[in-house]
Parts: C-alpha cells; sequence; structure tokens
C-alpha cells in the first residue's frame, strides 16, 4: 500500500464536509484534476455504479489523459459496471487505450452501502459518508486517508477482476 506523501505536499483541494450532487461531481473533477496536475499514483475509485460521476466528462478524460503515463496505476472497484459503461462510454474508451495501467474488480455479491463511495489518492480523498443524501466528507488529513485506503482495499479483496478492457466473444 502506498503512503500519503509529507503534508508539506498537500494539496489544495477542498476538505470538509459536503452535501449535493453537484458538490460531488465538482469534488471528483478536481481531485482527478490535481491527481494529474501533481502526477498522483496510485487513484482509487469506488462506487456501487458510478452512475452518478462525471467520468463521461470530456475535461475529466482531459485530465485522466493528462495522469495517464509510465509508472502510474489507477484501480476501479464496483459492485456493477453496467451504468458506467452505459453513461461515460468516454470513460470506456480511456480505459481500452490505457488499459496496462487499469486494475478492476467487481464485488456483486456485496450489500447496499457496503462498496465504499469514493476517491482516493495517496494525499486527499473524499468519500460519500451518505451516498442516498450526497453527504461527503474530502480530506487530507493523513489518518483519513490511510483508514479510506485500508477499507477499499478489505472491500477490494472480497471482488474479482471485472470491466474487463476489451469483451471477447465467439
Amino acid at each position: 500500500m502506498n503512503k500519503p506523501a509529507p503534508p508539506d505536499e498537500s494539496p489544495a483541494l477542498p476538505v470538509g464536509r459536503f452535501q449535493g450532487r453537484q458538490q460531488f461531481a465538482d469534488l471528483v473533477r478536481q481531485g482527478i484534476e490535481m491527481a494529474a496536475t501533481k502526477a498522483w499514483s496510485p487513484l482509487v475509485f469506488c462506487d456501487a455504479d458510478f452512475e452518478d460521476w462525471p467520468l463521461g466528462e470530456s475535461s475529466v478524460v482531459q485530465s485522466l489523459q493528462e495522469w495517464a503515463g509510465q509508472g502510474r496505476h489507477i484501480r476501479f472497484l464496483a459492485r456493477d459496471y453496467q451504468k458506467l459503461r452505459e453513461r461515460h462510454p468516454r470513460l470506456v474508451q480511456w480505459r481500452v487505450q490505457w488499459s496496462h495501467l487499469v486494475e478492476a474488480h467487481v464485488w456483486s455479491s456485496a450489500g447496499e452501502g457496503e462498496v465504499p463511495s469514493a476517491l482516493w489518492t495517496p494525499n486527499w480523498c473524499v468519500e460519500r459518508v451518505d451516498p442516498i443524501r450526497c453527504v461527503m466528507v474530502a480530506s487530507a488529513e493523513r489518518a483519513r486517508v490511510l483508514g479510506m485506503r485500508e477499507r477499499i482495499d478489505s472491500a477490494w479483496q472480497r471482488g474479482r477482476p471485472g470491466f474487463a478492457a476489451t469483451v471477447l466473444g465467439l
């Protein structure tokens, strides 16, 4: 597991408690943009289905394009990738192009709320603590960032490979 960078490299990203789908989308956009700017790796995107994430927006995919490169790694964890495939075709295409950087697991047997809804970076994370009301906490605090990674890693271990870059047919 990668550890957060020292405090002097703390991000200039919002921290605190927030609410609302637009606020969540804004935090995801800002987190990915900062990850590209600072070359943070790995990144972890975790959600039941990514339905209301802004992952298909051209600006988000452009930030991921700028982020991608040698030594970078990104993980996706979901209960189901069907909505992501339907709603975010730009991301799906990006995933094909950068398949060597992407690892994805599906935890289809997870119960409601078992898969965290979070964007994790080594220096900052945002988690929807109440996905229904879209209440989230963003933090650069070392203990919270590490704790979030441990929860995601625990969920990751219960999953299996999913969200393949290509679909093979016979």
